[in-house]
């Protein structure tokens, strides 16, 4: 089925009953070594590391260089989507992003630094014969729509339990 075919019966799906909306993602992740850990997505295998520099020996992403790759292509994904479905034509997207972080929030130097990226900032590159003025109506759908972009622009609740597993202790 085309993305076009697919994305018209989503939305018909969809407004004809929102029970129909919920969608649950998930993932299982442990840590294997040291700071590495292999994180579980459906049938995928992430292995995420940190570089030598904080500590980890470079085997994978970090959490954060993942966070970026995420909305980068949740951009892509989300421009290929709408400009399919709006007749917008799109022979390429990419994108490049830039996250600073203050390690002084991870490291608890400084508790008034957040741990978080403090700005993220980069370029969605469109390949297109559209117009400027198609392109900016697209800019504005898939700002309003990215599902990353809107997790990373509005709170949301997170909730973590700790589930403290007992060690057996030698005799």
């Amino acid at each position: 089925m085309a993305l076009k075919e697919i994305i018209v019966e989503t939305q018909a799906s969809l407004r004809a009953d929102a029970a129909n909306a919920r969608a649950v993602f998930s993932v299982d992740s442990r840590q294997v070594e040291n700071l590495r850990s292999e994180a579980r997505i459906r049938q995928f295998s992430v292995t995420v590391d940190e570089p030598p520099s904080l500590g980890g020996s470079d085997a994978g992403p970090n959490p954060v260089e993942l966070v970026l790759a995420a909305l980068a292509t949740c951009q892509e994904i989300t421009y290929r989507a709408y400009a399919t479905a709006l007749g917008v034509p799109l022979e390429s997207v990419s994108v490049k992003l830039d996250g600073v972080l203050d390690l002084r929030g991870f490291f608890a130097v400084d508790e008034k630094v957040r741990s978080g990226f403090t700005e993220v900032q980069g370029t969605v590159t469109l390949k297109s014969s559209a117009s400027q003025e198609e392109l900016a109506k697209l800019k504005a759908v898939v700002d309003a729509h990215c599902p990353v972009l809107d997790i990373l622009r509005a709170p949301i609740p997170v909730k973590l339990e700790l589930a403290a597993a007992p060690v057996a202790v030698a005799a």
